[in-house]
């Protein structure tokens, strides 16, 4: 049975970051896969500082809750990102976690990411298709240098207030059977 994490990076609940990323996870868990939800709004994940420990097989010095999610993202076989579009970028709570992915760059730990799918959900509020682009690119550079395979994106314009999406049948429906098709056929097994 495939495992999906759900990694949402908007700090509201049912908005639309929130509404996608649990669509998509309903479509997986429809077909039979076990899924979980990090709220990164409910951790406190502090800044990498580049001091490269990790790599040296230390644990980390920030005292902070990543210790705890690594082993969440090493046992999940497809991860689903959202996050709304923030200034041409991905939200900061999304980018302080990506950050702390340079645990999984050491030698010791590049493995454990390597071979997984990926899925990049991105609502925002512009309707110009070049607004999300940056958040794009930033996922799938992050996912090449790791080696995770990015198997859909969800890109969705045009959505502003709180769960909005909700009243688009075709984007919901699109978000599910995106996480219904992956469970069928998710990345590295364990």
């Amino acid at each position: 049975m495939p495992r999906f994490l759900g990694i949402i990076g908007s700090p509201r609940r049912h908005g639309n970051t929130h509404m996608l990323v649990s669509r998509i996870l309903e479509g997986a868990a429809e077909a039979g896969a076990q899924v979980d939800t990090l709220f990164l709004a409910d951790h406190h994940i502090r800044e990498c500082d580049g001091c490269h420990l990790c790599w040296q097989g230390e644990h980390c010095p920030k005292a902070d809750d990543m210790a705890g999610i690594y082993p969440q993202i090493i046992a999940a076989d497809v991860l689903v990102f959202g996050t709304p579009v923030y200034w041409y970028a991905p939200s900061g709570l999304m980018k302080l976690f990506i950050d702390r992915f340079v645990f999984f760059n050491s030698p010791g730990h590049r493995t454990w990411l390597a071979g997984k799918s990926a899925v990049i959900t991105i609502p925002y509020e512009e309707t110009d298709p070049e607004t999300a682009r940056p958040v794009v690119e930033f996922f799938e550079k992050c996912f090449d240098y790791l080696q995770v395979r990015l198997a859909a994106s969800l890109i969705v314009p045009g959505v502003t207030e709180r769960g909005e999406v909700g009243e688009k049948a075709d984007v919901l429906d699109e978000a599910f059977n995106i996480g219904r098709s992956l469970a069928g056929q998710p990345g590295k097994q364990k």
